[in-house]
């Protein structure tokens, strides 16, 4: 069995605008930071597996937390 990236549509929590990230299985429970593509701000990335076996993602801005 190999690991499919996936492609999700996020809100940058700065600018609002919808930006696509690419997620690899493998980032499940992980946290990290990657700029917008639009405004360049950092934001703060936590993927998670949902029940269904599909990686879920929240975003945040440095100001809100998790």
């Amino acid at each position: 069995m190999f690991n499919q990236l996936s492609e999700k549509s996020i809100g940058c929590p700065y600018c609002g605008e919808t930006i696509e990230v690419l997620l690899d299985p493998s980032d499940a429970g992980q946290q990290y930071i990657e700029d917008c593509q639009v405004c360049c701000k950092p934001i703060n990335f936590s993927i998670v597996e949902g029940s269904n076996g599909e990686l879920e993602v929240s975003v945040a801005s440095d100001d809100e937390g998790f």
